[in-house]
Order: C-alpha cells, then structure tokens, then sequence
C-alpha cells in the first residue's frame, strides 16, 4: 500500500491503493516552503509538466562495508528489472525507446533547433513515464515535432521504426493507458500490456472465477505476476520468471539477489531474500505468499526493500502487479519518534467510528519506521512514493501483520523544491494560510502515518466476502486509497495525537489538514488534467470523492460553504468539529462497502462524487493557475554507486556520486540495465556501443 504525498503542501494524503490494498502515497498539489540543504543541490532540470530532482542518503558513512554491499546489491536487482516496467506499461515502448534513445546518441544535424529542443523533450517525458503514456494521467503523450522531422532524424541516424510501432507515436490509437470507463472497455480501452489483444473483460472474470485456491483462507493473488493470452483460441497464463516471460532480466535480478543474500543482515532476512529468489526462479504465488510473511516478520537490521510484482493500480481488473523496487535504510532517530503509533495501532481501531463488526479484535505484526531510500527502479522511479504500505494480501495483514514506512529523504527533497504561492492563491484567508504554514508540514507527515499504519491496517471482511478486486472492481483502488484518507483525517483533530506527543495543538493540527485536503480535492488537483476531461487517475477521483461528498453534506449542516471573493472561488470550513464527523461518517460507510463488498454503493460514490469536473470551476482555476510556472510532477534521479574493488575483484569501498543530468542517468542505464530491447546495440556512426554490460 503506498501513498503520494502532496507536490505543493505536502498536505493530504494521495494514496496509490491497489485492489490488492497496496498503497502508494505521492506528493499533492500545495506544499509548504521549506528550507533547502544550501550545500546540496536538489534541483536537476524542468521541462514540460515535470520537475527532477535529486535526494540525498545521509549516514551512508556510518553503515558498515557489509551493510553498504547489502544495499548496493539490492539496488542493482532492482535497476536489472527496470525494462519489465517499460514492456508491462506497453506493448511497443521498449522498441520506441530504443530508436528514440539511437537517435538522441547519434543525430549530428542542428541541435539549437526548436524542433531537436521539442524532441529532446518528449524523451525526457517518456523517461519519466516509463513509457509513452503520461505517469500519472495516463495519456498517450504527444510529441511537439512534425512527422516530416522525424523521418529526417531517423534517416540521419540509421534508426528504424516501422509500421505500427511508428504510427502509434502521432496516431490516436491505444491514447490511454489504463482506463476505467467501463463504457469504453476495462481491458479493451486500455493499453497496458497485461493482456493479448484479443482478451475481453468478460473472459478476464469467468477464467479467474474458476480458479480456486487450495486453501480459501489464504486466498492466492491469482495473476499478480503473468500476462493473459489467448493461444489457440484457449486463455493463457505467461510467468514472469526464470525461463519464462522476462526471463532475461530476471534472471539478471535472481543475481543480484543472491550477492544481496551473501551478506545478509541476519538469518531471517537471508531467509526472506532466498524465498523471493524461489519465486522468480518459479514464479509460483505460494512462494511468493511464503516470501511475505517472512518478509513482514523480518523486522531486525538497517536495510530493507521493496521487490517485485506488487502495484495493480495499473490493471484496470486489479489482477497484476508492477515490477517495482525501492532499497531502505533505517532512520533511527524518526523512527523512534514514531514508533508510538505502532504501539498505539489497536486504540485507534477500537475508536474507530466504523461498525464494531467491521473492527478487529486484534490488530497484529503493524510496524512503522521513517526511512533513507537508497535507490528506486521500476512503478517507483522516477516518479516516487512518499510512504508505503506492505503487504497487499488481506490475509497476510490479518494473520502476520504488515510493514509501513515513510521516505524521509524523499520526503525532504520535496520539501527543499516546495513554496507557498499557490497555498497564497487559493487559500480563503490568511488564518488558513497561517495554519498551513505552521502546522501543514506536521499534518502531512502524521496524515500519511496515519494513512499507512492505521488506515491500511484496520477493518475487516465480513466471513465469506472475497478480494475487493473481485467485488469492488474497477472502484477497489480508489475506495481503499480513500477509506485509509479518512482514517487519517478523523484522527488528525484527536487529542490523542497530543497525549502521544505527536503535536502541541491537535485542533490547529486538524484545521490546517482539513483546509488543505478540502482545497486540494476540490481545486487544486484540477490542474493535472485537461480542460473538459473526467477524473480518471485512482488517487484524483479518492481526493475529489471524499472531498466533494464532505462539500456536499457539510453544506446542508452548515460546517462549509462555496465562497465567491473578486471573482475567485473558494472552499471555507466554518464548522471543524462537524467536518470531522462527517470524515467519521464516510468512513463508517466506505469500510462498510470494503467489508461487505457493495460494489453498486462503491460505483455509485466515486461516479457521483469522484469523476465528473465542475467545468467552469476548473477553467477558473487553470486561469489562477497560470502565473505559477513551477511544474506539477515531480520526479528524482537516484545516486550512483561506484564500488571500488582491490586486485583480487572484492569490493573495499563503495562511493555514492550523484548524476550529471537527467538525460546522463537514463542513458547510463539504457548501456548497463538493458536486457529485454529488441536488439543489444545503441549504433553510433559505423561502431556499436554494447548496450549490456
């Protein structure tokens, strides 16, 4: 489960949750300023809607030589699977990306032209996305060069691109990643490659209704990692394993995966590492069940990791996962600080205002630590979570626990790129603009707690009810991304949070949260997508539907109201306690769908509340949006390693540099993180450049 923190104010939670109930927080549309590292340079270049930064690893220094291994290893198993993340994203991407990246190595014609500037941009863009498809609002990405140019330029370079994989750059086919109209088809109007071209819906839903698992309180995550085709007229499974499909890379991960494993922290971290070394090897899903629960149980030692299949966000039937992978160091002194909600994780779900059917009686094995990423690939990079919840299936959560943590150094970076114009802009008065600027930051941070270690991890199914990707659908992510925002946002006003220490003033806390989350869902975020487009991202419509159905009911009771001042509209909470009773109330009613699995009052809340744009306002606040010219997405290059070895190939030190550029880091790793291209070359001139290591 990760969530995206807030861009702009770092202020509510964003939440990326799978129907498998993996969440991924990213950054919002208000962040507050603060202070930048006067001796690091955190931000790398800007260009179209996106922002790179960089971020740093403090106490790489104080880590031993064998922990420093530990986290090299693990963050070259994760760049070798980088590949796997372009292929699942689209059927062409690694074939585009290949001419593309021939073209930026080789062309020697004007490179002041507008044209070669335009395309130089759309790479970088495609870079960013993992592919042609925008990251986050899932459009096929338009290039700003005329057909005519790039013909010059593959012609110039002795690149070829031919037939549909050509065409598709400038046509109207396949515009849309992940779609969730089912009007226009889930897996038909989607270009995601998870499935043959010829799998309907329908086939997806009867061929996995007649799977069972062997043990039904331990339900499989049937799909999690294949692609679903069609041979022969009969439904097919493809692994992702050693020999299967991906093969190449994985076997590259397996690797490193094994030197990670060599140096281990401690015997149940070694045991987990050879259990995720089992499962790539076969890719059987219950080893890969085995892996989690060891993972989660290994909770001793400095380094951890994200590895493998596990957001389904981007399968429009929540079936397969991502590759992904993000390497972790301990923060010890802010994961001391907020070890208290772990403690604490059974009090908020016993004063939960959910139904008591819908809470557990014993909430288990939740741990929660702020962390130092070391290194991302894959669903996590460059575009990154902020904090992250693991793992997705219930029953593991139930029985085992989970792990929640919180990238501090991302988290800082973000913070060092932020500022508060637009807080100013939109922001009723001053009073909200002054408690976003004292208590936005802290809100930020114990909402995505909040969010992570006691949202993800409360509430129950009623006995018999299956996965929500199987009764919730299309809605699961959205509606867990939102029930898990919810529990942050009734707690965020609790003087609980002042009896544990973790704010001086619980009611200013809440105030500046509730003001920026309502102004978030309900303008800010506009300015992600186009004019007269819906809501299609999972995280929009989460921050839209909780929002505007708070708007509604709070406008009928007098806790809000829709304010008109020089022609500018603004959202003002007059009443907080009564906001935070409707956040209970919503809460109460959205676990109660999770729990029952009442797809139609899920379907009904996010296309009542979540998808449809108030048009005018949206105009408005693109006009108002207009004079701050910082981009919305925001994205990091990672540090690189530079082992350095003595006579005999043993590694003595490892070095942490930072890139040059952008463009430096994806073509270092267009040359060394190559496995799954259509060939093994970048040509230049009459040479070959060996794109494999």
């Amino acid at each position: 489960m990760k969530q995206l923190l807030s861009i702009l104010m770092l202020a509510t939670t964003l939440a990326l949750i799978s129907c498998n109930d993996q969440d991924k927080k990213e950054p919002l549309e208000d962040e507050n300023e603060m202070a930048s590292n006067e001796n690091f340079e955190v931000k790398v270049d800007e260009f179209a809607d996106l922002k790179i930064l960089r971020y740093q690893i403090p106490g790489w220094e104080d880590l031993s030589l064998k922990e420093q291994k530990l986290v090299y290893y693990l963050t070259q198993a994760g760049l070798a699977g980088r590949d796997i993340m372009w292929d699942q994203n689209y059927r062409h991407n690694l074939k585009i990306r290949e001419a593309l990246e021939n073209i930026y190595v080789n062309y020697e014609g004007d490179k002041a032209s507008e044209e070669w500037e335009n395309f130089e941009t759309y790479l970088k863009r495609i870079w960013f996305s993992n592919g042609i498809h925008h990251h986050y609002s899932n459009a096929k990405i338009k290039p700003d060069f005329s057909k005519d140019y790039f013909d010059t330029l593959l012609a110039k370079t002795n690149t070829e691109l031919n037939g549909e994989v050509y065409e598709v750059i400038f046509n109207e086919k396949d515009a849309k990643k992940v779609n969730l109209n089912e009007a226009d088809g889930l897996i038909e109007g989607s270009a995601i490659n998870f499935y043959g071209k010829d799998v309907t819906a329908a086939e997806v839903d009867q061929f996995y209704a007649n799977k069972k698992s062997p043990d039904a309180t331990r339900p499989l995550s049937f799909g999690l990692n294949s692609k679903l085709v069609k041979e022969n007229g009969k439904l097919v499974e493809k692994t992702y394993k050693s020999g299967g499909l991906y093969g190449a890379a994985i076997d590259e991960i397996i690797d490193w995966l094994e030197k990670a494993q060599s140096v281990a922290e401690n015997q149940k971290q070694g045991d987990a590492l050879g259990l995720l070394i089992e499962y790539y090897k076969t890719g059987d899903l219950k080893t890969w069940d085995d892996y989690n629960v060891a993972w989660v149980k290994a909770t001793e030692g400095n380094i951890d990791y994200i590895n493998g299949f596990i957001e389904v966000y981007n399968d429009p039937k929540g079936y397969r996962g991502s590759y992904e992978n993000i390497v972790q160091i301990k923060d010890f002194d802010m994961s001391k600080k907020m070890s208290v909600l772990e403690n604490e994780v059974q009090w908020f779900e016993d004063n939960s205002p959910i139904m008591d059917e819908h809470k557990k009686d014993s909430v288990v094995g939740v741990t929660y630590k702020t962390v130092i990423v070391a290194g991302e690939a894959g669903d996590a990079s460059p575009s990154t979570p902020i904090g992250v919840n693991l793992p997705n299936a219930n029953w593991i959560r139930k029985q085992h626990g989970s792990k929640s943590v919180s990238l501090g150094n991302i988290i800082a970076a973000y913070e060092s790129a932020g500022g508060t114009e637009k807080l100013k802009e939109f922001a009723y008065n001053e009073e909200e603009v002054e408690l976003s600027e004292k208590y936005g930051k802290e809100a930020d941070k114990l909402h995505t707690a909040l969010h992570e270690v006691v949202g993800h991890a409360s509430g129950q199914m009623n006995p018999g009810v299956g996965e929500t990707k199987e009764t919730l659908k299309n809605y699961a992510s959205t509606l867990e991304e939102g029930r898990a925002d919810l529990v942050g946002l009734y707690y965020l006003m609790d003087p609980k949070l002042e009896e544990l220490g973790l704010t001086d003033d619980s009611e200013k806390l809440g105030k500046a949260a509730y003001n920026d989350y309502i102004r978030n869902g309900m303008m800010t975020q506009l300015v992600r997508i186009e004019p007269g487009e819906d809501i299609e991202e999972a995280h929009m419509r989460n921050r839209q539907w909780v929002s505007a159905w708070a708007f509604e009911k709070g406008k009928e009771q007098g806790a809000i109201e829709k304010v008109q001042k020089d022609g500018k509209t603004y959202f003002h909470i007059t009443d907080y306690a009564k906001m935070r009773e409707l956040f209970g109330e919503l809460l109460k009613e959205t676990q109660r769908i999770k729990s029952e699995g009442d797809y139609q009052a899920a379907k009904d809340l996010v296309e009542n509340y979540g998808v449809k744009v108030d048009q005018e306002l949206h105009k408005q606040v693109l006009a108002r949006n207009e004079k701050f010219k910082s981009a919305p997405y925001s994205g990091f290059v990672n540090p690189v390693w530079v082992p350095e070895m003595d006579e005999n190939g043993e590694i003595v030190s490892i070095k942490v540099t930072q890139p040059e550029s952008f463009e430096d880091q994806m073509m270092d790793y267009a040359k060394n993180y190559s496995f799954l291209t259509g060939t093994d070359t970048i040509k230049k001139k009459d040479e070959t450049a060996k794109v494999k290591k």
